[in-house]
């Protein structure tokens, strides 16, 4: 083989290499990463008997969250001042998305709202229900390896269009996990978040006709 045919080939093989770590570099080659382990939340089912049945139309925000909470990472604390993630496991979604959607569909099994849906559809809606989601994680007390779950959620119900606001309240509920066990710990989330979603809608559909 000539030199100038072995030359013409080094300098095609550093050709492509430079390629391949040129498109490593830009984030267009596939990146191998470790499995995670995908978890969701169920809306509330059960309300009790004589929920009020409205006929008017509700828009549900998405809640706002600080960055810490609006991921889809699972959070869990061992001090007030800290906030860490499990390890290879997340959210179906960011955690204020996920609470939104289980809102509307507790909102739809009670059965006792005209219609309910997401307020980015632009429903014709005769009340916006605003959240907060300040609380969302499982905390851990001392050497303690079974957490509590912790969910604080503030609600704002607005009368559409003034943009009145007629009834606000804070949601909080804590409920220890039945294990240190991951699945354990999803299960008490999703029990926590039940408890609130529960409260919220009862507190929602009661708001107008409430004394302001």
């Amino acid at each position: 083989m000539k030199t100038s045919d072995l030359i013409a080939r080094r300098r095609l093989s550093l050709g492509l290499a430079g390629m391949a770590l040129s498109l490593s570099a830009c984030g267009l080659l596939p990146k191998v990463s470790e499995p995670v382990d995908l978890y969701t939340l169920t809306p509330k089912t059960t309300f009790p008997p004589g929920l009020p049945k409205v006929d008017w139309q509700l828009a549900v925000e998405e809640p706002v969250a600080p960055p810490s909470l609006d991921t889809p990472r699972i959070a869990l604390q061992h001090s007030l001042l800290t906030l860490e993630y499990y390890a290879k496991a997340s959210w179906t979604d960011n955690a204020p998305a996920m609470v939104q959607t289980m809102l509307i569909e507790s909102f739809e099994t009670s059965g006792s709202i005209q219609a309910v849906g997401r307020d980015a559809i632009s429903l014709r809606a005769d009340y916006l229900l605003k959240t907060e989601l300040r609380e969302f994680q499982a905390v851990y007390d001392g050497t303690n390896p079974v957490p509590t779950i912790w969910i604080r959620l503030n609600a704002k119900v607005i009368k559409i269009p003034e943009r009145r606001i007629i009834a606000s309240k804070t949601f909080e509920r804590k409920l220890p996990s039945a294990s240190g066990k991951l699945a354990d710990v999803i299960g008490a989330f999703d029990e926590t978040l039940g408890k609130v979603l529960k409260e919220l809608v009862i507190f929602t559909l009661e708001a107008p006709s409430s004394p302001s």
